[in-house]
């Protein structure tokens, strides 16, 4: 408490100075000197020093002042009383639903349309009351902007397609997502964020310390397909927390990182550096990591990679080739390399010409969580078919997202001859098909 002489001393101070110094101070602060003298309250409600605030924490610009007929300060106080338990997180997760709005309405308009209204904090507190536990604040503040999408195709989450296989992941509204929150073993406390029609599979968010997760985590739950105990649940780590996992996905997505493909989101990320150039023909490669064709145990880590193949539009007409054959060289993280080599590419033996681009996606599966591949590509010119050359395949990684076992496991039944033997079996599966058909497992999906 400012004694009587302070106090005095401060009522003689010019403003500016005063305001100077106050301008360095968080909304919070300067709403406790309001409360320091009369002099401050009436130098902490100067409106250009919460105009700053309306723009940092709130977004709010000259025209939302204007409609509103308030003041700076008014405006902050009418927002905060709504928002204010978002303070932390409002302005991040505003600013990515805007982007990714302005990003996609030309290019993916349907995704748009089907984005839902935000939801009231009576909706939010009705879920809680629901499912007996509280929403983490940065998710319940991206559903009070948008909650979620209708469940529709395609998904605000991104899409994959292969040749017989297909996904496409919806952001799941609030409602929708408590109505599978789980409480079984090996899922206690966990609420779906998204949800994939074709493949039945989610992304959850952790709401408790429990079985192993931390509060707030985000993640694909993986069975172990040889435990006993229906509880053994392995995750696929996706996220630390909802406003990191969301703010990661749009910046791939309005960045170009992801590609749109038949107006929808491919995700599929390309390795920075990852292409090569031989002559007049450039080869670039992205990857992506599909979680419901993947286990951690037994390990087997499905990856598909989408390959692009361009000649130079400046390159002579007499460049003009055909694509003959591929080789590959695979090495794993155990450091095992494998040489695969074939005709054409997934059955295609494509002609490239000036300008021309050919874009293929293939697949293949390790029994390692990281590798890398990188090979080369054997052409003939269409002029003389005796002229063969090789293009370069660029090196790229493939890396399955950070996996967690569950802290305890059944043991499983059986001699522990008969567990050696699964565990030799683990050791002998190494790459399965590369650039062809997909593994044999796969169809029993």
């Amino acid at each position: 408490m400012a004694d009587a002489s302070s106090v005095s001393r401060l009522q003689d101070l010019p403003s500016d100075p005063l305001l100077h110094v106050l301008s360095y101070l968080s909304f919070r602060d300067l709403l406790s000197c309001s409360h320091v003298c009369r002099r401050l309250n009436e130098l902490s409600k100067h409106n250009p020093l919460w105009k700053r605030f309306c723009h940092r924490h709130w977004l709010l610009n000259e025209s939302d002042r204007a409609e509103s007929a308030l003041s700076w300060y008014g405006l902050f106080v009418h927002t905060y009383s709504d928002l204010g338990r978002y303070v932390e997180f409002y302005a991040t997760l505003k600013q990515n639903w805007d982007q990714l709005k302005e990003f996609l309405q030309q290019r993916c308009p349907r995704i748009i349309a089907s984005l839902k209204d935000g939801a009231t904090d009576s909706e939010l507190d009705a879920v809680e009351s629901q499912i007996g536990l509280n929403l983490p604040n940065d998710y319940r503040c991206s559903c009070r902007i948008h909650n979620g999408q209708k469940l529709v195709i395609p998904g605000l989450m991104g899409s994959m397609s292969l040749s017989n296989h297909y996904r496409s992941e919806v952001l799941l509204d609030v409602e929708t997502a408590a109505g599978g929150f789980q409480t079984r073993p090996g899922m206690k406390l966990c609420l779906p964020l998204t949800f994939c029609f074709h493949t039945g599979l989610s992304q959850y968010i952790a709401l408790g310390e429990e079985e192993g997760r931390d509060t707030g985590e985000l993640f694909y739950p993986c069975p172990n397909q040889r435990a006993s105990n229906p509880s053994a649940i392995d995750m696929f780590i996706t996220g630390s927390s909802f406003s990191s996992w969301f703010t990661s996905y749009v910046q791939n997505v309005v960045s170009g990182e992801f590609p749109i493909i038949r107006d929808q989101i491919f995700r599929y990320v390309h390795e920075k550096g990852c292409m090569a150039m031989t002559d007049d023909i450039t080869v670039s490669v992205s990857t992506s990591f599909l979680p419901e064709l993947s286990s951690v145990h037994p390990p087997h880590y499905f990856f598909t990679y989408r390959i692009r193949i361009e000649m130079s539009s400046c390159a002579p007409v007499s460049a003009a080739c055909q694509l003959d054959s591929r080789y590959w060289k695979i090495t794993t993280s155990d450091g095992n390399v494998e040489e695969v080599q074939g005709p054409g590419v997934v059955g295609e033996f494509p002609v490239m010409t000036p300008g021309k681009v050919h874009e293929y996606a293939s697949c293949t599966t390790f029994s390692t969580p990281s590798e890398y591949m990188e090979g080369h590509y054997t052409f003939h010119r269409l002029a003389n078919k005796e002229e063969v050359f090789q293009v370069a395949i660029p090196r790229f990684h493939m890396e399955c997202p950070p996996f967690r076992r569950p802290p305890t496991k059944q043991k499983q039944s059986g001699s522990r001859r008969e567990q050696e033997e699964e565990e030799e079996e683990e050791e002998e599966e190494g790459v399965e098909d590369v650039n062809g058909s997909p593994p044999s497992w796969w169809h029993n999906i």
